[in-house]
Parts: C-alpha cells; structure tokens; sequence
C-alpha cells in the first residue's frame, strides 16, 4: 500500500518528466481517483511548486516552463533498484557507454544515507552475473538513434551487410527495437523489399534520418515478428521437416522460437532458418514422433552421419 507521502513524491517525479499530462492518466498511474489527484496538485502549489492546471473536462497539468526542481530525493527501494539496473547493464555489456554507467554509480553511491549505501555496496558484492561476453559489438548510439527514429515515427537510410558480406541500401521504417539472446534487432517496413524484415544492429554500417515519415500498424508486435524472423529466415532457403504427429502434439515438441508449425496433409509442417544444423538434427533425433526432413540436404547428410558415428560407437563396445 502506498503512503500519500510517497504518491505526492510520485507525482511530482511524474510532472519532471512530462511536459504535459492528463489528470485521469496521473490517476491511473498513482491508483487514486481523480479527486485526489486535484488534491495532490493542490498540495504541491502550496508547497510553493509552481504547477499549473488546463481546466475542461480534457484537462492536463504541467510545470511552469522553465522551473527547476532542487536535486531528487529516491526511496530505498528506488535506489537499490537504480543501481542494479545500472551493475546489469554494465555486467551485459549493454550499448551504453561504460564510463556512464559507472559516474551514474558513482554518483547514486556518493548520495545516498549510510545505512542504504552499505544495502547497495552488499548487493553489488554479493551478486555474481555468469553471462558470456555479447557475440557482437557496434557503436552504443545506433540504438539511441533507431530509438529516436520509432517514437518519432522517422524513416531512415539504412546501409547493412548481410551475413554473406554483400551490402544493400533501403529505406527503413523502424517499429521497434529488440534484444534477443546477446543479439540486438531492429524491425519495421524495408522500402527496398516492400514487406517487413528484421535486421541485426551490428551488420548496420550506416544509419541516416530521412525527412519523410511513417504510420506504424495498429497492434504490430516488434518482439513476436522478431523471433519468428530468427526461427524462419528471411530470403533464404529454410529447414523443412514433416512431424508426423498432431498439431496438438507438436506444439507440445517445438518452443515458437525454434521455428514455425503449419497444418499439412502429412501431420505438422515446422520450419526454420537452416542455423545451428547441428543443434537441429540433436533436436529432430529427440522428437517421440516420425520426422521426414523434406529440406535442406545437408541436414540429412548431417544425421545420418550421427547416426553412423552412433553405430561405430556400439560396435567398439561390443569388441572391447
């Protein structure tokens, strides 16, 4: 339960960072009715902070232009919540620059009580992160850039090498962006192949804004047309197999991310980008069902290759 301390603290946090907002929104955020939300307003303006109020039933409230606030204040739980954001960004090797993230630390630590400082300083020495260092590096402003393009609805001049080195230029709508197992993603509309795809950050060499802009779609989900893009593949010949099972069933084998399922006269059609060939056919090898590989031949090639090791294996046993 929150303490109307804590909510009036809140809301002055809320106004910092809008340069306007509803009062029915500040409601649904601080989980108070709109009369109390005027109470509050009402609060801070005795207090002596300068926020004025647009009357109507649209009404909105803003901090007079050009005030400053004194220094902020966090409760514990937003301290200690801040700085190991801050250890987990740094631990991941987020795109941000690393000499931020620790003067950020620095100066949380440098204000905080002495009871809390020791809280923080515990947490960070007593947690250990086992992550693997990200597989690919590029330059932390490309996602502050592609950031800044999809909120403000700007198209961009994209110039990207794709995984066999060939570079293409198009322009880009950018919808989102995605992290996905030490990857970065971003989606959106290729003007260049008229339909959606999806691109790796690191394989972006040149990213420009353009003047013109763009309509994102009602309800596109940026993380599900993301996964499905690494699972599938785009332009490229994919992974096709046959389960003979139920569709019931087979949902039950194949996780969304591995790749994707389809009714077909023979049971289940999955697909997948042919990635990881090895992993695949461990994978095929484990389903309870009848698996027919209709493509690529080199998955094939590739378990019956395993499947011969296998063999030789028991016969070595069989003469010892």
């Amino acid at each position: 339960m929150y303490s109307p301390t804590t909510r009036l603290l809140t809301l002055l946090e809320i106004l910092q960072s809008y340069r306007q907002i509803s009062g029915a929104e500040l409601a649904r955020r601080l989980e108070v009715d709109r009369r109390t939300v005027r109470r509050y307003i009402v609060m801070l303006q005795d207090m002596g902070i300068p926020v004025e109020a647009e009357r109507g039933p649209y009404g909105a409230y803003q901090l007079q232009r050009g005030y400053k606030l004194p220094p902020l204040m966090f409760t514990d739980a937003e301290a200690i919540a801040l700085t190991l954001g801050l250890v987990v960004m740094r631990e991941f090797r987020f795109p941000v620059d690393v000499a931020a993230v620790e003067g950020a630390l620095a100066k949380t630590e440098r204000v905080l009580p002495e009871k809390l400082l020791q809280q923080v300083r515990g947490l960070r020495e007593a947690i250990a992160f086992n992550v693997s260092p990200p597989p690919t590096l590029f330059h932390e402003g490309l996602v502050t850039a592609l950031s800044l393009a999809t909120q403000q609805r700007q198209q961009v001049f994209l110039r990207y090498q794709s995984f066999n080195g060939e570079i293409s230029e198009r322009a880009f709508d950018p919808y989102g962006i995605v992290f996905n197992e030490g990857y970065w993603y971003t989606a959106g509309y290729c003007h260049l192949r008229e339909d959606l795809r999806t691109f790796r950050l690191d394989r972006i060499v040149a990213l420009d804004p353009l003047a013109q802009s763009f309509e994102r779609p009602d309800n596109f989900d940026v993380l599900d047309h993301v996964i499905k893009s690494i699972a599938t593949g785009n332009d490229i010949e994919q992974v096709e197999v046959i389960l003979e099972t139920t569709m019931e069933h087979a949902c039950q084998l194949v996780d969304p991310i591995m790749g994707t399922l389809e009714p077909h006269e023979n049971g289940v059609l999955f697909r997948r980008a042919p990635y990881q060939l090895e992993w695949t056919a461990h994978m095929l090898l484990n389903f309870d069902c009848p698996v027919r590989i209709l493509k690529p031949a080199a998955l094939r090639d590739l378990i019956r290759q395993m499947t011969m090791r296998g063999l030789q294996i028991l016969e070595d046993d069989e003469v010892t």
